[in-house]
């Protein structure tokens, strides 16, 4: 077998197995529970961590679970001028 022969028969294999891997991801995430929460009254309560190794931080978040709610955090309450 020449090298040429060689490295197409490998090459090829390998994009197989990349090709056969992303099916797998697609298929398994295909299964997986919709992303999100359903809307309602009340908080989410996130936990933030964070660690460079030296040292870190930690908070929380309550992040309102009505849609509207959570919008309007992000409109300014008086318009730039």
């Amino acid at each position: 077998m020449s090298s040429a022969a060689f490295i197409a028969l490998v090459s090829a294999a390998i994009i197989g197995l990349l090709l056969w891997r992303a099916l797998v991801v697609i298929a398994r995430e295909r299964n997986d529970d919709p992303r999100g929460s359903e809307p309602g009254d009340g908080y989410h309560t996130i936990n933030a961590e964070y660690s460079s190794g030296l040292s870190g931080h930690s908070t929380s978040y309550k992040v309102p679970r009505d849609p509207q709610e959570y919008a309007r955090r992000f409109v300014p309450k008086q318009p730039k001028d």
